[in-house]
């Protein structure tokens, strides 16, 4: 499949990439915040690594869902 340039995409192609681009980064955007303000006490391992796997890895939403699923943790309960 030959590339095709932005002006040759169909207007479908163009706004599906725009989505998916807002979408990825709405979600990283969020999880980067999560993580900042959430203790280090609430995230399974180091919050730096999190931290550059969400901001750098492009991942179609998936590192920063993995995040919100699996890097969390619930605070202590006390009783």
């Amino acid at each position: 499949m030959a590339k095709q340039k932005w002006d040759e995409l169909s207007d479908r192609k163009r706004l599906l990439i725009i989505v998916s681009g807002v979408l990825e980064s709405a979600l990283k955007v969020a999880a980067l915040v999560d993580l900042a303000r959430r203790p280090a006490a609430e995230v399974r391992g180091s919050k730096v690594p999190w931290a550059v796997a969400i901001a750098l890895t492009n991942s179609l939403g998936m590192v920063p869902i993995t995040y919100f699923v699996y890097g969390r943790q619930r605070p202590p309960t006390t009783t």
